[in-house]
């Protein structure tokens, strides 16, 4: 009987063996360049399109989101990165048109398979290439176009808070926001958020101009904001006052007292000595109205950041259906072509007015008592002849 089993489960592992050398053998290339793909400089959309378009710069920028004077400066400084060697079987894809290829995935969102097919090269190919160009727009522009700002740059964003959104002695706005991806390999529920999706999540630090200063991207989705932010390295220098904020300086028209420079954030965020956040929404005075009112005014341009960002660069309003890591890298890469362009190009406002850049839901985050007197402080300032806005009584 033993021996019968045992022939009987020979006959079985043999039958899988040569049931996976079959799948083996026709899972194998037919082709080493697939005949469609071999059309690729013939039909591509790339090589129909790229000519003509640099002959009509309204739609040039509508393809590649950025005018052809910014793309020209950003192919020079990235093409020695992107140089490949051609092979005795193949040319390899130009750096020009792999940067094509990555700023049309950014700026529609398409799928890979559509790339394909427009683009006339592999799935993974163009994978590929997103995640290189990603990464190498990182690498070479992050520490230019967001480099951190020292003492008197400090104080020149904060000259701009007060002139354009009346908020003295403001260093910044922050926010964090859900990027919606498909699950993880092996991540469990970390990436699931309260709002039934799976998601990493952009922090981000902005100044009045709609420009980002700092971002942190890639916690996981189940992370409040307070949390997110305290583990980034923004969060850790502004504890450790590591920042090179200016000294303590009056508000504007008065002496006294010397107060700290600040950033603007939700409720979501712990009040603190250099973080300003709303007072709770239940039983508010006149004054304390006044002072979210205020506070909002200031930190809504990080809201605006947040929808120009996503809709210039549009895979944003969708899941990102690529791995994790490449994933995190287009969002950077993102961030930084929005600073690059936004120098460069302008913006449109119309672009921030809807995104689909979810916030977090607020928790409940207790502040210091050194934070309180400071908000006390800026609350009285808002009410006084020197601090307060003609329209704000009205405003509110």
């Amino acid at each position: 009987m033993d021996c019968y089993r045992r022939r009987h489960v020979a006959v079985v592992v043999t039958a899988i063996q040569l049931e996976r050398l079959r799948r083996r053998r026709d899972s194998r290339r037919r082709f080493w360049v697939h005949p469609v793909i071999a059309q690729r400089q013939e039909r591509g959309q790339f090589w129909a399109l790229y000519q003509n378009l640099r002959d009509h710069e309204d739609q040039f920028f509508g393809y590649m989101r950025m005018s052809i004077p910014s793309f020209d400066e950003l192919l020079g400084l990235l093409e020695s990165r992107l140089m490949h060697q051609d092979t005795f079987m193949r040319d390899s894809i130009p750096p020009v048109e792999r940067l094509a290829i990555t700023l049309r995935y950014l700026g529609t969102g398409q799928s890979l398979a559509s790339l394909h097919y427009a683009f006339l090269v592999g799935k993974s190919t163009a994978s590929v290439i997103i995640r290189e160009i990603c990464v190498a727009i990182w690498d070479a522009f992050h520490a230019a176009v967001m480099a951190q700002p020292h003492k008197e740059q400090w104080k020149e964003i904060a000259d701009v808070f007060q002139q354009t959104w009346k908020f003295p002695n403001c260093a910044g706005a922050i926010d964090g926001k859900h990027i919606r991806i498909k699950k993880p390999v092996r991540s469990g529920s970390q990436y699931y958020n309260y709002k039934k999706y799976f998601s990493f999540v952009l922090f981000a630090m902005c100044n009045a101009n709609y420009s980002f200063r700092y971002i942190d991207v890639g916690s996981y989705g189940s992370r409040s904001d307070s949390a997110v932010f305290a583990h980034s390295d923004f969060g850790k220098m502004l504890q450790d006052k590591a920042l090179d904020l200016p000294e303590h300086t009056a508000l504007p028209g008065t002496t006294s007292p010397a107060m700290p420079f600040v950033f603007v954030g939700d409720e979501a965020f712990a009040l603190g000595e250099n973080l300003m956040r709303p007072y709770s929404s239940r039983g508010l005075s006149l004054a304390r109205r006044v002072f979210n009112y205020r506070l909002t005014r200031a930190r809504r341009v990080v809201e605006c950041a947040f929808g120009i960002l996503a809709n210039k660069w549009r895979f944003l309003h969708t899941p990102i259906h690529l791995k994790l890591e490449t994933a995190i890298s287009a969002v950077k890469a993102a961030c930084v072509l929005h600073n690059f362009v936004r120098a460069r190009d302008g913006y449109n406002f119309e672009d921030s007015l809807t995104h689909s850049l979810h916030s977090h839901r607020p928790s409940v985050v207790r502040g210091h008592r050194q934070g309180a007197a400071v908000r006390e402080q800026f609350t009285a300032y808002f009410m006084s002849p020197h601090g307060a806005l003609p329209w704000q009584l009205d405003a509110i």
